[in-house]
């Protein structure tokens, strides 16, 4: 395996994390937030679920992002990268709306 190789296992395995991880927080926040009905936890749980679209995407973005170039995509898929970024932004800017 070469590095190119270990590099793109690498990133999908740091990004399903990152999903894992906002899952598990989303998860725990909504349940204890509705259990307990404290407003404050289940406003963080949306702000998590934000949080966990934007892993999602990245993890999305990540295995299309490493595929090599085709017909219709002669330079590759990394550009997709960029259009990633921007809808993370977008998403920032919609919490903070």
């Amino acid at each position: 395996m070469n590095n190119t190789e270990t590099m793109q296992k690498e990133k999908k395995r740091v990004a399903i994390s990152s999903v894992i991880a906002a899952l598990f927080l989303t998860g725990s926040k909504l349940v204890v937030g509705l259990m307990t009905g404290s407003l404050g936890l289940i406003s963080e749980a949306l702000h998590s679920g934000l949080d966990l679209i934007a892993a999602g995407i990245t993890y999305l973005t990540v295995r299309v992002s490493d595929k090599p170039a085709d017909k219709s995509h002669h330079y590759g898929h990394g550009k997709l990268e960029n259009l990633s970024a921007f809808a993370q932004t977008i998403l920032l800017l919609v919490t903070c709306i």
